[in-house]
């Protein structure tokens, strides 16, 4: 592996750093009065599976940069070689016109997608997805008199940061103050069989899309143009689609002539053990979206990635000034995206990491199943290759969720014994209670092992409080 050498902030300048940091930086999703008496968490260097902050202190991310996309770890020297060599080369031209690297890019991309054929650029998840939107909202105008302009959108999934993306995500805490929102957009139920919403939970993945179902005949089908999920819920719980479900959805959304978006810019690009997440599950989708994993983090790029039966609605009436799809991204036309994207899957080709994710994946969960044994308040371990969810409650037959702040404390002690872990972060008004495993795609079975045994030791530490103020 190439992995190099980062420069080093020396420590004679951690301090003044720090101070730079707190009076000008504003840090995203952070409670700026916690720095009145500490300094915030700087990191200085990455290599592999490493980071170290500006003082010295190395740890293993199990996060893969804290949000799941630095899928080939840190320090890549080919990375950089080529980011540089496209720069020096073009590093910008307008999306009306192409590029060498975009059109290689695209034909990579599309090798790894049977069914789909077209890729839009941009710059984000959130952008890649309001891309979708519009194609949805404008292909209601085109072919359907503006009616079927509706986007079912999944409870607990989540899609991005703008005002329309929140709007169409089922976490009400990350929605609070925000509003209004953009209309036409309609929740429908989650399918968390472990928080089963049904007396008898017999056919659970059935039931749970019928669900959907049920919301498409209230809403009117005739006004639904499409939905939008996670193929697996990842911020919102690492909720693990059940048995059936997606079959049962496929068929619902193909009776009613509704378009299946597929938000893969967490699941995407090898973490749950697959090239994408969906290819699990037997979908077949119209759109599928990206972002995380496509560059591992060393470019800003995004994509939004359509089938041709999409991509011709808007060529069919060249005459019409307002026919073809009128929207532009900026940075979506920089080269040193798809630059960084080609060389990020030929290291994952290589290196063999989608195969690597499934397999030190199933040896992960399957320690963490052998640690919940012991362990009484995880009520549930969950995911799919290199994205795994352990679950806290306060007592497992009652499945009441531990509150958010214990989960906090799991996290912290996990850092100081070295080990970087995520976790639901002010989602939800009980469930904020799943910490998260995504570490890079390159991660050893010894790596792995070192995750649990942390985990392990800060467990030992914990005796759930009771919380009567929560429900389960």
């Amino acid at each position: 592996m190439d992995y190099g050498q980062s420069r080093l902030v020396e420590p004679q300048n951690a301090t003044q750093v720090e101070e730079w940091d707190k009076e000008h930086v504003w840090h995203h999703i952070t409670q700026h009065a916690a720095f009145a008496d500490k300094a915030p968490l700087i990191m200085s260097h990455g290599k592999g599976e490493y980071v170290w902050d500006i003082k010295g202190n190395r740890y293993l991310d199990a996060s893969s940069g804290g949000v799941w996309c630095v899928n080939v770890g840190y320090g890549r020297e080919s990375m950089a070689e080529v980011i540089k060599q496209q720069a020096l080369k073009l590093n910008y031209f307008a999306g009306t016109a192409g590029s060498p690297v975009m059109a290689e890019f695209a034909n990579k991309l599309i090798e790894k997608m049977p069914g789909m054929k077209r890729v839009f650029f941009s710059n984000s998840g959130s952008e890649a997805n309001e891309k979708a939107y519009k194609m949805v909202r404008q292909i209601a105008h085109k072919k359907y008199g503006g009616k079927k302009h509706k986007i079912l959108y999944r409870e607990r999934d989540y899609h991005g940061t703008t005002i329309t993306c929140l709007s169409s995500t089922g976490q009400e805490q990350r929605r609070e103050q925000y509003g209004p929102f953009t209309p036409g957009f309609v929740e429908f139920p989650h399918c968390c069989e472990y928080r089963s919403q049904f007396e008898n939970s017999e056919n659970y993945g059935i039931k749970a899309a019928q669900e959907l179902e049920n919301v498409i005949l209230r809403e009117g089908p005739e006004t639904v143009g499409a939905i939008v999920i996670e193929p697996i819920t990842a911020g919102g719980g690492v909720i693990t689609p059940p048995e059936g479900y997606y079959q049962e959805v496929q068929r619902i959304c193909n009776q009613y002539d509704i378009l299946i978006h597929v938000d893969e810019v967490v699941c995407g690009v090898g973490r749950t053990g697959e090239w994408f997440g969906y290819q699990h599950y037997g979908l077949k989708p119209d759109i599928v979206t990206m972002a995380k994993g496509v560059a591992s983090a060393y470019a800003a790029i995004s994509c939004t990635v359509t089938t041709e039966e999409v991509f011709d609605l808007f060529k069919q009436n060249p005459g019409d000034s307002f026919d073809y799809f009128r929207d532009i991204s900026t940075f979506g036309a920089c080269t040193i995206g798809p630059a960084a994207a080609l060389e990020n899957f030929r290291i994952i080709e290589d290196e063999n990491l989608v195969n690597n994710a499934a397999r030190v994946g199933q040896y992960i969960k399957k320690k963490l199943e052998t640690l919940m044994q012991s362990t009484p308040m995880i009520g549930d371990v969950r995911g799919q290759g290199l994205l795994i969810g352990i679950e806290l409650v306060e007592d497992r037959s009652s499945k009441k969720p531990v509150h958010e702040s214990m989960a906090a404390d799991v996290v912290a002690k996990c850092m100081q014994r070295g080990v970087l872990i995520g976790r639901t972060n002010r989602s939800f008004e009980h469930f904020n209670n799943t910490l998260c495993l995504s570490p890079p795609l390159t991660l050893s079975v010894e790596q792995a092992d070192t995750i649990v045994d942390v985990l392990s030791e800060v467990f030992k530490e914990f005796t759930p409080k009771k919380s009567p103020s929560l429900v389960a």
